[in-house]
């Protein structure tokens, strides 16, 4: 008898794993008994060391990371691969995205990006009632979190004042499902103030939908548009990222004398070493797995040109506190202009590194800038650009000190607020810290509500009754409790520092 996989066995038997996340988990490890892309021994090292970190996304990259794909072609035209004729009707407009969902891939196995749905859907809601309108988009959503329980999906609505998109407000401030993920475009030219006012409101009710600040993020796409997927990220519509590799600062501050050997010669060299990282699995995917002949592509849901690769960076935080350390300045990240104005300095540094480095196979032939939100895994070591959790100063000082870096990370960056059960009776502060956010250049405005069961991991939600439950080994329908669990456990995200937005006033005192 040969020697079986040990790993196998354990996913086989294990009680908390539904039959479906068991077939994942199993495929994950087949994948990943196939030799990597071919690396250089200098990248192959920093990839072992974690210096520079490929997210697990596998050994042998035969989909891209996230696709967005323009779902309009499927309800204009249909789809002969699918079998699918042009939809007439919101029920089968509605019948025939069920169906394309399930044929589009993603890094986690299921569709992260399920479209602008109420420009999707609006065409289709002449003679609709909004009370049949409500009906239909509650059971829709009722699917999407049951049938494809991954809180990684990620639905689009706006900027736009319009009846699919307060229905979806509506049940989603209802259900309060971690399926799908929601944000709201945001456009002061466009968007009504009570649009806007109803957004925000839900995030006291449920933590969702992010905001995005839509005029920042529409000129880089060009007419084809983007979408938000997954937790937060920013990508061309018809199209997606191919890939999503990152950096992590604090171990690279770590391999600096100072902060002019950071930012002169190690930052560059890691930079160096994870696009070589990038250029493998790019390639793999585009010249070895054969997705960009698939139906897709060939019907044009997906344009290969569209194509992104993101550059990820985390553990700013760490970072930049190592370098005030080399240089013996006591401030710390998030509470220091000196500290803070550092941070600001290594983003700009990114930006220049990245915008500088050709790629092959890659929108506009450049990476794409990411502050990363960071894995279940990534103990001591704090996501992206945002201030470590348990030490976040009030709203106004968190979010002044955080603007800066936004103008940097066209594909993506977020921050958490996390607000005092309180706010609940003051749902205007939201809306008025959102906007005060937009003002000085935050690209999208996230936050938690203490009390809310459901709550933001990294960007991904998960409801604080599920991870209990996985916890006591019951296990969990959804395929993210497992993640939000391992990360409580490891990076302390249950530690965020609830406060109330009233401390505005005494915004830089620290209180």
């Amino acid at each position: 008898m040969t020697q079986e996989n040990p790993d196998l066995r354990r996913i086989v038997n294990d009680p908390t794993l539904s039959a479906a996340q068991k077939a994942r988990y199993l495929s994950l490890e087949a994948e990943n008994s196939l030799d990597y892309p071919q690396l250089d021994a200098e990248t192959r090292a920093a990839l072992d060391a974690r210096v520079i970190c490929d997210m697990y996304e596998g050994h042998a990259p035969y989909k891209p990371r996230y696709v967005l794909p323009d779902y309009s072609v499927v309800l204009t035209r249909g789809s002969e691969w699918l079998e699918m004729p042009v939809p007439q009707t919101l029920d089968e407009a509605i019948h025939t995205l069920m169906v394309a969902y399930h044929h589009v891939p993603s890094v986690t196995g299921m569709p992260v990006y399920i479209g602008q749905l109420d420009d999707l859907l609006l065409p289709f809601c002449d003679g609709v009632s909004d009370e049949a309108l409500y009906q239909k988009i509650k059971l829709f959503w009722r699917y999407l979190d049951r049938v494809l329980p991954d809180a990684f999906m990620h639905a689009n609505i706006g900027p736009t004042d319009n009846r699919v998109a307060r229905a979806i407000l509506q049940v989603d401030a209802e259900l309060k499902q971690i399926a799908p993920n929601l944000t709201f475009f945001y456009d002061p030219g466009v968007s009504s103030e009570e649009i806007l006012r109803i957004a925000t409101t839900n995030i006291t009710k449920c933590s969702k939908p992010h905001i995005a600040n839509h005029p920042l993020h529409e000129p880089a796409f060009g007419d084809r548009g983007y979408g938000i997927v997954s937790c937060y990220n920013v990508l061309p519509v018809c199209g997606g990222a191919s890939t999503l590799t990152r950096v992590n600062l604090a171990e690279i501050a770590n391999r600096s004398t100072d902060i002019e050997d950071f930012l002169n010669n190690t930052l560059p060299h890691y930079v160096e070493l994870n696009f070589r990282l990038t250029e493998a699995r790019v390639d793999y995917l585009f010249n070895h797995s054969g997705f960009m002949d698939s139906f897709l592509l060939t019907e044009g849901w997906l344009d290969e040109s569209r194509f992104a690769a993101m550059f990820g960076i985390f553990a700013m935080a760490e970072a930049v506190n190592t370098l005030q350390d080399k240089m013996g300045a006591a401030g710390r990240y998030g509470h220091n202009a000196q500290a803070n104005a550092l941070g600001h300095r290594i983003s700009a540094r990114l930006a220049e590194l990245v915008a500088a480095r050709p790629l092959k196979n890659v929108w506009q032939g450049r990476a794409m800038l990411h502050s990363q939100a960071g894995l279940s895994t990534d103990k001591d070591l704090t996501p992206g650009v945002r201030i470590p959790y348990g030490t976040e100063p009030d709203p106004v000082t968190h979010v002044r000190a955080l603007a800066p870096h936004h103008q940097y990370y066209a594909s993506g960056i977020s921050e958490i607020l996390t607000l005092d059960e309180t706010i609940k009776t003051n749902p205007e502060a939201v809306l008025d810290l959102c906007k005060g956010a937009f003002s000085i250049g935050f690209r999208e405005f996230t936050a938690n509500v203490d009390s809310n069961d459901l709550v933001r991991v990294t960007g991904f939600m998960i409801r604080l009754s599920d991870v209990e439950k996985f916890n006591a080994e019951i296990g969990s329908r959804t395929n993210t409790t497992a993640l939000g669990a391992e990360a409580a456990d490891v990076t302390s995200i249950l530690q965020r520092k609830p406060r109330v937005v009233a401390n505005e006033l005494f915004a830089g005192t620290g209180q």
